[in-house]
């Protein structure tokens, strides 16, 4: 398992967590997330084979959030 510590801007709540921990969760390849707003990471646990990076981000996005470069 590899892990992967994104920063994420937007989130502002815990309704904001979990919109993200969902929308993570539901891709094939991902074991655990744990997003927090009030540091503005987002901590995956995921087997790199099955879904990497940009995968990650392009879902983080699509939930209405933004990853820091």
């Amino acid at each position: 398992m590899e892990q992967t510590t994104l920063e994420v801007t937007g989130m502002a709540c815990d309704g904001c967590e979990a919109n993200v921990t969902e929308a993570l969760e539901a891709l094939d390849g991902v074991d655990s997330v744990t997003a927090d707003h009030e540091v503005g990471e987002v901590c995956i646990e995921h087997d790199e084979a099955t879904v990497d990076e940009t995968a990650i981000s392009g879902t983080i996005e699509d939930a209405g959030y933004d990853v820091a470069a």
